[in-house]
């Protein structure tokens, strides 16, 4: 497969017969000037702004948290991963309606939803029916940016908009529509550099909405596909844990973690968890009936009290559950797996509160059953 070509973005192009006066066939378009010479990327860079102590780091301004500090960094590539209904497009439109309340514009490039969905989100979370008719684009491409004049229509949109954040959701199907494969590192790459990079350097917080994988187990950092789509990113990458659904009439939630933060502007606004992920906030979606919903971003609390591995008390109370017998420490740890520290800890908590009772077994060994299930929701 040939590589794709850069964008040609807005004004380096116009229509010879913008009113289609009498045309047949689609406006042709000519070059109105001659597009700038590119910088040489392989000469060496000017290094006296970093030299001079001039240079400013990247700051995270678009979107915000309830505190007030800001979720993306402008001219970066960001990606929000997470399960099916995990929260991902309302966290994205959230930050657009952040964006929108500020003065600024947004473009929403949808692979997956509809004008009226994406739309009916923003104004059920408050956004002014004025500034999404005249500081918002939406877009949904039904074939490749590459044909016909595609590239020029984004690119005008980006030229006549100058949007601080532009959300792109569906990754998969727009990849696919592309005729790129999921899993090729190489074709990941590919889409980055036909759609997202040309975008963050025209200056907006690029946002890619990406599924994770649907194994738990093998999750980690990464979202469905190449791993180039967490290592290729130069801002930030957030992964949406649900912790309570979301739907018309409920109260969603989902814990906000930091997979990645290539700037390192982020981390010191959230805490080190036990999963390598820092906690940066809870995302909490209380929708009163499908035209009002309230959004909130709340940043990270440090417990006073002890550490409650929750998730691994829920794997510790399964397999005391399903065990014939009483177990001991050791075979506790050998059903659940993972850390030995936290599988202990885990354990503690669980009969510190009653979910689980000791006894004596062969040789002084402490043996354990569940005495009643644990069914709370996990916030570590």
């Amino acid at each position: 497969m040939a590589s794709p070509e850069p964008l040609m973005w807005g004004n380096q192009w116009e229509a010879e017969d913008p009113g289609h006066q009498g045309a047949a066939e689609p406006t042709r378009l000519t070059v109105a000037a001659a597009p700038p010479v590119p910088v040489p990327t392989w000469r060496p860079r000017n290094l006296d702004d970093v030299l001079n102590g001039t240079y400013q780091p990247p700051i995270p301004t678009v979107g915000r948290r309830d505190d007030g500090v800001g979720l993306f960094y402008p001219g970066r590539m960001h990606s929000i991963v997470g399960e099916s209904e995990g929260g991902k497009t309302w966290f994205a439109l959230m930050a657009v309606a952040a964006e929108l309340a500020a003065g600024n514009a947004v473009v929403f490039i949808d692979f997956e939803d509809d004008a009226p969905g994406v739309v009916g989100r923003l104004l059920a979370l408050g956004a002014d029916r004025a500034h999404i008719r005249d500081r918002f684009a939406y877009i949904r491409p039904e074939d490749p940016l590459n044909v016909g004049f595609n590239r020029h229509e984004v690119g005008q949109a980006l030229h006549d908009l100058r949007p601080t954040f532009v959300p792109v959701d569906g990754v998969t199907e727009g990849m696919a529509m592309h005729g790129m494969e999921l899993k090729d590192n190489t074709d990941v790459a590919k889409f980055g550099r036909l759609l997202l990079r040309p975008i963050a350097e025209m200056g907006p917080a690029v946002a890619t909405l990406d599924h994770v994988v649907k194994s738990s187990e093998n999750r980690g950092r990464y979202a469905i596909g190449g791993v180039h789509k967490l290592n290729g990113l130069n801002g930030a990458m957030y992964v949406l844990e649900n912790r309570k659904p979301f739907g018309v009439g409920l109260t969603g939630k989902s814990t906000v973690r930091i997979a990645k933060d290539r700037p390192g502007q982020l981390r010191r606004h959230a805490l080190p968890h036990s999963s390598g992920l820092h906690w940066f906030a809870d995302f909490a979606l209380k929708s009163h009936d499908e035209l009002f919903a309230e959004a909130f971003l709340y940043p990270p609390i440090e417990s006073e009290g002890p550490f409650r591995p929750t998730a691994v008390m829920h794997k510790v109370a399964a397999a005391l559950a399903a065990a014939p017998d009483a177990l001991s420490v050791r075979g506790v740890q050998d059903r659940v797996g993972g850390g030995k520290e936290i599988v202990r800890t885990a354990l503690a908590r669980l009969v510190d509160e009653g979910y689980a009772s000791v006894e004596s077994g062969p040789r002084g060994a402490q043996m354990h059953r569940l005495a009643k299930p644990f069914t709370e929701v996990g916030e570590e």
